[in-house]
């Protein structure tokens, strides 16, 4: 189950303060809380197997329906999620075989870095919608400046190397992802030992592979970041959208 990085959603002036328990309430709710089900609730004696399974896969569920609702946008990302999820489940229902796992835990994040390396061949690559937000960005500002000081190809060619970087960054996300799930699921699907060993491969994809994930993203941002003023020769308060 475990998901793509989280997106960070354009945000309002209250925002710094809400994102944070954002973040601490997605992990407890499709990290933690499922994990602990998968390993403690498994047993004949408890839930069984399929109850426990049904349970922690509703946790994330659960979450991307209220995330959704409560942002009132679609977000291809929680679909993604959502998706993953319901194969997760599949697998483990079907009795699949543990490969397949291993594959479709590698498939998600793959498929974005394909998607990110695609957006090269558009007039408009992902991390220039990522960087270039108006809600956040003067963009006005930003180009003139550019086009001032004939800094324009240069921002181009940055953008591309950013774009490079992200999609290195869910490439790395999908190696990570398929030698996680390869080490520690071993076990039949649909046995407690799969639920216990699904448990504890999403535990530790968190501190092996998500975190470092939003780390290599933050650090394109940062480098896209320090290019525009670079290049504009702005402050970074003068980029940003002053509403």
């Amino acid at each position: 189950m475990p998901s793509p990085a989280p997106s960070p959603a354009p945000s309002t002036a209250p925002a710094p303060s809400a994102r944070p328990s954002n973040t601490l309430a997605e992990l407890l709710i499709a990290v933690l809380l499922p994990s602990l089900v998968l390993m403690l609730l498994s047993s004949a004696e408890r839930l069984g197997n399929v109850g426990a399974l049904l349970l922690a896969l509703a946790f994330p569920l659960a979450w991307a329906l209220y995330s959704g609702l409560s942002e009132r946008r679609f977000s291809w990302m929680a679909a993604l999620g959502v998706a993953s999820t319901l194969l997760t489940g599949g697998i483990a229902l079907l009795a699949l075989d543990t490969r397949w796992l291993a594959i479709k835990e590698a498939a998600v994040p793959g498929a974005i870095a394909l998607a990110v390396l695609g957006s090269l061949l558009s007039k408009r690559p992902l991390v220039r919608l990522m960087v270039f937000n108006p809600a956040i960005m003067n963009v006005p500002r930003i180009e003139a400046a550019l086009a001032e000081r004939g800094a324009t190809q240069a921002f181009e060619r940055r953008l591309k190397l950013g774009t490079l970087m992200l999609a290195g960054s869910f490439a790395f996300s999908s190696v990570m992802n398929y030698a996680l799930a390869v080490w520690i699921v071993h076990s039949p699907a649909g046995s407690e030992q799969f639920n216990t060993e699904l448990g504890r491969m999403n535990l530790l994809s968190w501190p092996m592979i998500a975190i470092p994930s939003m780390l290599l993203t933050m650090g394109v941002l940062f480098y896209l970041a320090r290019g525009i003023r670079q290049l504009t020769g702005l402050a970074l308060e003068d980029c940003l959208n002053p509403q």
